[in-house]
């Protein structure tokens, strides 16, 4: 990757670490659909005013809107209701390393249906490296209770959505400005979680806490609208595999800010796995003279 890559990438890790934080801190006082709502509403108008200042194009018709009405929901509401639904039962830093197994999950989908985007030995020895540091850091998790299993596998398959989602938006908005790209997505989550929100999560419970608004703030402003332009530039510079490896810089913020601010346990697990997924990355990023596809 080239420097501005790089920046991007360590930006956008850096930014979407802190969600776990954030979300944590939220979901204490309001529901995880109603937290999801917010955010996504924030987001939408933090990405809709940088539209108008930059007289950014919107899609004309119904064909050039509807991958981004299909990644609002699968890269946007659901995923995010699974990661605040299972953080109900989890610390953040379990949550931020579980979401580092969205590579794992992209790697193979982007092989099979992206041209450009093949499994190299280089790729898949960082991947395995990562996933070797996610078992570890999981390893400490033995024996919990059911909700807390429940709320790990949610976030899993959040990462599945995740990853599926990075390899649609990479064959299916390539003509679409990048401003679009990340705002485009929160046109269908917000109206999704918000009916959601007054159907299901009745009655909606508006934040009294100062922090809970800054958490949504946050989360919307930051952690969706803003750090939705970076992804999806990221997508589209250097493929929907390298630019999901970004989530495995989410163990080493999501650990940090939940020892820090939450009191959540240091563990050696803690340590070791994340010693080993910023490894991989070095691995899977690894530029050879010259590197052969696997096939299959």
């Amino acid at each position: 990757m080239k420097p501005k890559h790089w920046f991007v990438f360590i930006l956008l890790g850096s930014i979407w670490s802190s969600s776990f934080l954030w979300i944590k801190i939220a979901v204490t006082e309001v529901g995880p659909i109603t937290l999801v709502a917010f955010r996504v509403l924030f987001g939408l108008l933090f990405s809709a005013a940088v539209i108008l200042v930059q007289r950014v194009p919107l899609p004309r018709t119904f064909k050039g809107w509807l991958p981004f009405l299909i990644l609002g929901i699968s890269n946007v509401a659901i995923p995010f209701f699974l990661i605040s639904w299972g953080e109900q039962a989890i610390d953040s830093a379990v949550a931020a390393i579980l979401d580092a197994t969205v590579p794992l999950f992209t790697i193979v989908i982007a092989h099979f249906l992206l041209h450009d985007d093949k499994m190299t030995w280089p790729k898949v020895a960082g991947l395995l490296m990562g996933f070797f540091g996610v078992i570890v850091l999981m390893s400490k998790s033995i024996g919990a209770s059911t909700g807390s299993v429940l709320g790990q596998f949610a976030v899993v398959l959040a990462s599945m959505f995740y990853a599926g989602s990075s390899v649609y938006a990479r064959k299916s908005t390539e003509d679409a400005p990048g401003l679009v790209r990340g705002a485009g997505p929160l046109v269908s989550s917000t109206a999704v979680m918000w009916l959601a929100s007054f159907t299901i999560e009745r009655p909606i419970v508006i934040p009294h806490l100062p922090i809970t608004w800054v958490a949504l703030l946050w989360l919307g402003i930051l952690g969706s609208g803003f750090a939705f332009i970076l992804n999806y530039y990221l997508i589209h510079e250097i493929g929907p595999t390298r630019t999901t490896m970004v989530t495995y810089i989410f163990p080493l913020g999501g650990v940090i800010l939940g020892v820090a601010f939450l009191g959540e346990q240091l563990s050696w697990q803690l340590l070791a796995g994340a010693v080993l997924i910023v490894a991989s990355l070095a691995v899977a990023n690894m530029q050879p003279r010259k590197v052969t596809s696997m096939s299959f």
